[in-house]
């Protein structure tokens, strides 16, 4: 079983930045891979960046070039920077992570707003 956490998100100007977390806990040795999803009002949910256990990454074509997901094994915990913001990035940003046995968790969420 994993626990996930989210922090960071907040209310950021367009062209600023944040700096999101997500502290997994409880089974955390057998997490395959972690990543993000968001989810703004009247749109589908869209994944926006994942990172494997080996380091691979991929983003979303919104994102690509402004965001960048990274993971610090000690820690347990996966971070997303968000650069250059605009505000169209405005959602709740969900972590997850995926088990090597196939199971899939998820964070409670943390409103990202990119306002002025």
């Amino acid at each position: 079983q994993v626990q996930l956490v989210e922090s960071g998100g907040g209310l950021v100007q367009p062209g600023g930045s944040l700096r999101l977390s997500c502290a997994a806990s409880g089974s955390i040795f057998s997490i395959d891979a972690m990543g993000w999803y968001r989810q703004a009002p009247g749109k589908q949910r869209e994944l926006v960046t994942t990172i494997t256990t080996g380091g691979s990454t991929n983003y979303a074509d919104s994102v690509k070039g402004r965001f960048t997901i990274s993971r610090d094994n000690a820690k347990s915990t996966v971070y997303l920077q968000m650069n250059s913001l605009k505000p169209e990035d405005t959602a709740v940003y969900y972590c997850y992570c995926r088990m090597g046995w196939g199971v899939d968790y998820w964070g409670q969420g943390t409103q990202v707003t990119v306002s002025s």
